[in-house]
């Protein structure tokens, strides 16, 4: 007769199961909340959120009796919250399918949730009292092999947070030239280079409300009030709070957005993200 689980098993297994589903859980609010529009990233961040609850599931509703399928799902969820944080310190590094993560406090709490979640299942992976356990040369190298992973995972992680792009708009430029382009059918303000000009509702004509963590997705349009002569709308200038000029239009200081990869997209447009709704600068003043 199989004997039934250890309370220690119980609580790894249930933890394990709880720090998966809050990986998942942030991963989709940073998918509904704009990550979705990113080409690629946005495919990937919704197939870690089906994983990861997938993954959650299996570990809480397995019992431990059933020796095999419980240590496979332990064994699966580990290797997964390893995976995905991996993925994550990629992004911050050297970036990810052409896009690169800055620091963010979401970020950093997925990726702390991330090696615990592989901390604490591959401890499942490895706990004794169940048949069909593993042998003790074979668990002394797995516990080792889980223990130097796991360290590496936090010092990992600690350094890549540390020298990540930090949240703050890049240096004042010169004269920033904008023109105008058509997305949709609609004529929208764009920067020298082609791409979609935004409004942050929460702004008001002569201040921004986007600093810190919000800067670095939606990076602020620096420049001289002398930029975007033949528009239809009036061009100015206001202060932010580090010195710098960040252009208006018609009132809107204007900002891009890092989820456009290239001239001719508006993935930001009517985004409700870091504390307001990012509409397109339409040409003729109204966003």
């Amino acid at each position: 007769m199989t004997p039934p689980e250890s309370w220690l098993q119980i609580i790894l297994r249930v933890a394990g199961a709880g720090l998966l589903i809050a990986t998942a859980s942030i991963h989709l609010d940073l998918y509904l909340t704009g990550y979705r529009t990113i080409p690629t990233i946005g495919w990937l961040f919704l197939l870690q959120v089906i994983a990861a609850f997938a993954l959650g599931l299996a570990v809480l509703v397995i019992p431990g009796r059933l020796v095999i399928p419980s240590r496979l799902a332990a064994a699966a969820g580990a290797g997964f919250a390893l995976a995905t944080l991996g993925g994550y310190l990629l992004s911050i590094w050297i970036g990810l399918f052409g896009f690169k993560e800055v620091r963010t406090t979401a970020g950093i709490v997925a990726g702390v949730l991330e090696v615990l979640a592989f901390a604490v299942l591959a401890a499942l992976v490895l706990a004794p009292g169940l048949p069909g356990q593993i042998t003790a040369p074979i668990a002394r190298t797995a516990e080792l092999t889980a223990g130097v992973l796991g360290v590496a995972a936090v010092v990992l992680l600690g350094v890549a947070v540390g020298n990540a792009a930090a949240p703050a708009p890049a240096a004042a430029g010169t004269d920033t030239v904008l023109k105008t382009g058509t997305i949709d059918g609609v004529t929208v303000v764009t920067d020298g280079k082609g791409f979609t000009l935004y409004s942050f509702a929460p702004d008001t004509p002569t201040t921004s409300k986007c600093y810190g963590t919000c800067a670095a997705y939606w990076p602020p349009v620096l420049g001289s009030s002398t930029a975007g002569s033949g528009l239809p709308g009036k061009t100015g200038t206001i202060k932010r709070t580090d010195g710098s000029t960040q252009l208006t239009y018609d009132g809107h200081p204007l900002y891009t957005y890092i989820g456009d990869t290239a001239p001719g997209q508006a993935s930001g447009n009517k985004l409700n993200l870091n504390g307001g709704l990012w509409l397109e600068v339409s040409a003729s003043g109204s966003s």
